[in-house]
């Protein structure tokens, strides 16, 4: 049985192309807005950039080896990583006003936002679906294990 996910992997696919596109986008547009800025959003703004870049390309490499694979720590990884900072950060660079927030800018936050959406939900079940199979695999093979070392009756 296979125990991959096809609409995960195909999110993660789209994702990976999408990055670069994102990436660029929002870069160009702090640069336009950078002066305007005060200093604690241009700080913010800046380490965001820097943790999103980071933390994307270890999130997606998780994801892919953990979905394909079929390894639960590197999916569980992958679903933590989107979890906790990617959505998170990417709620904030779509919905604080103090970033003056231009409109391309926030169409592909949107899409951004819906990509992690869809993979938290779509790896937590896959997670839970590889985690049940595994457990009951050990259970099985445990009981096989001690049926073969019962002795003999009689």
């Amino acid at each position: 049985e296979i125990l991959s996910s096809l609409p995960l992997q195909m999110s993660l696919y789209f994702n990976i192309y999408f990055f670069p596109f994102w990436w660029l986008i929002t870069v160009a547009i702090l640069y336009l807005k950078y002066p305007v800025l005060s200093d604690y959003y241009k700080f913010i703004l800046v380490t965001i950039m820097i943790l999103v870049s980071v933390t994307e390309l270890i999130r997606l490499y998780l994801g892919y080896v953990g979905n394909l694979l079929e390894k639960v720590p590197e999916l569980a990884g992958f679903w933590l990583l989107t979890l906790l900072p990617q959505l998170p950060i990417i709620l904030f660079l779509l919905f604080n006003e103090g970033l003056k927030i231009h409109s391309l800018e926030r169409a592909v936050h949107i899409i951004f936002a819906a990509f992690l959406s869809f993979q938290v939900v779509a790896a937590f079940f896959t997670l839970r679906r590889m985690v049940n199979t595994l457990a009951t695999r050990f259970r099985l093979t445990e009981f096989h294990r001690l049926e073969e070392q019962r002795p003999a009756p009689g």
